[in-house]
């Protein structure tokens, strides 16, 4: 799970870079099994991806975008 906040003027222009250039840099990787992108109305992107192993880093978005930096999580399936 990938989460990072935008600023309000430019969010729309975050959204777009995470879905142009983020999200298809992280499919191309031969690990990679799915993404699903979210956004919320507080100017927030929420990526969560399923990989075979460890996944990659996730690509840095433009500074000039992002009120906070970006985070990650990385969770293990669990059987139940």
């Amino acid at each position: 799970m990938w989460e990072v906040r935008g600023y309000p003027p430019t969010f729309s222009e975050l959204l777009q870079w995470v879905c142009d250039i983020a999200v298809p840099t992280m499919e191309q990787h031969y690990q990679h099994i799915s993404t699903e992108v979210f956004s919320s109305t507080d100017h927030r992107i929420v990526v969560i991806s399923r990989w075979h192993g460890q996944p990659p880093d996730a690509p840095q978005p433009p500074a000039d975008l992002v009120a906070r930096s970006a985070h990650a999580w990385d969770f293990t399936p669990v059987d139940r």
